[in-house]
């Protein structure tokens, strides 16, 4: 069973080892892999710490986390070995009644996955930018909540 929790100090090497094997996953098709880095590397790694963050759990270990800044729905990882099982939708959802109305998303163009979700639970593209992955280019999408 799926336990959802607030984040505690304890779980930051969980979600960042969450966010390591699932970024890859992110990329396919959305941007050159070789844009990887460890999120601990990344300058954004500033921004996960300040996020209000959402964890899920199986038993005691984290197998994904959802963050939120204000109204945006920042962060939303499944570890790839829980993929397919409605984690990555419940936190969604969680993130969504963290933020109320007026949810909004930044996800990279062609992960095909992503925006499904997104637009299933009442997304929608309202802009598309140049984006830059660690120096590499990519195409950015804009989502907002209109459900």
């Amino acid at each position: 069973m799926i336990i959802y929790r607030n984040y505690e100090d304890k779980d930051w090497q969980a979600i960042c080892q969450i966010h390591d094997r699932a970024r890859p996953d992110e990329l396919i098709g959305s941007c050159d892999p070789r844009g990887f880095i460890p999120i601990e590397q990344d300058k954004e790694v500033e921004d996960l710490k300040l996020s209000k963050k959402i964890v899920a759990c199986e038993e005691e270990k984290v197998v994904g986390f959802v963050g939120v800044d204000e109204d945006y729905l920042a962060w939303l990882y499944v570890d790839p070995d829980h993929y397919g099982k409605g984690i990555g939708r419940e936190l969604l959802r969680i993130g969504i009644r963290e933020i109320g109305e007026g949810a909004w998303t930044i996800v990279l163009d062609g992960n095909k996955k992503a925006i499904a979700l997104y637009e299933s639970e009442g997304f929608q593209e309202i802009s598309r930018f140049a984006g830059d992955n660690n120096g590499y280019p990519c195409t950015c999408l804009k989502l907002k909540r209109v459900k």
